[in-house]
């Protein structure tokens, strides 16, 4: 039987979701909100799913079984804080950091990077996405191990994920289809993802540090 490294996986559904004008996470495509999608196909791989969320019940009642439900205190204060925020939680060396509004990642591609993990070297801290010159950090992997240089860097008052990463060292993840990073963040995004699947608008895939 086919033995595949283990890992946990971190969602992460607290962002203001400004530019789109709504909760996202909410947000059904094809039926399925965009939150509890994430959850499942994580839930596929991942020894523990925690979903890191301020907002309440609004998200609790989509997220599936056994997920846990991590409450972000108010005021949010970004991806990076959530990140540092349930990272010690997690027992396992690694764990994959996710956003909800993937709505064209796949179980399959999940399954392929995670293959790709016993052979990280081991100085590097995270296993992470570039395109078009930057680091796409909310669907990628991270040692536990980042924790302390995290922390640090977010004590210094540092809270974006580009320059955290970029002062790290960071094996590149190989992605042969860029399009499952697309990321949901407007109403002409949720347009073509709900009626044009196999386009998509010409905005870049590393805005990143808003979620």
């Amino acid at each position: 039987m086919e033995s595949l490294p283990s890992f946990s996986a971190i969602v992460l559904a607290g962002g203001q979701s400004s530019r789109m004008g709504r909760d996202k996470a909410l947000l059904p495509v094809r039926g399925v909100p965009l939150l509890r999608r994430i959850c499942t196909l994580a839930a596929e791989r991942a020894t523990t799913v925690y979903v890191v969320t301020g907002h309440g019940d609004a998200h609790e009642l989509i997220v599936p079984e056994p997920c846990r439900i991590i409450r972000e205190p108010p005021p949010a204060r970004g991806p990076l804080f959530a990140f540092s925020l349930v990272l010690p939680l997690v027992e396992t060396e690694w764990v994959l950091l996710l956003a909800c509004d993937l709505p064209l990642l796949t179980a399959d591609s999940v399954r392929e990077w995670s293959e790709i993990l016993p052979d990280v070297p081991e100085e590097a801290i995270a296993l992470v996405p570039y395109l078009d010159r930057h680091w796409e950090p909310l669907c990628g992997f991270y040692r536990r191990r980042c924790l302390a240089g995290l922390r640090k860097f977010i004590a210094t008052g540092g809270n974006s994920f580009q320059q955290w990463l970029n002062a790290s060292p960071v094996h590149e993840l190989p992605v042969a289809n860029p399009r499952v990073l697309f990321n949901c963040n407007t109403p002409a995004d949720l347009e073509v993802i709900i009626h044009a699947p196999d386009k998509r608008p010409d905005e870049k895939h590393h805005e990143r540090d808003k979620n």
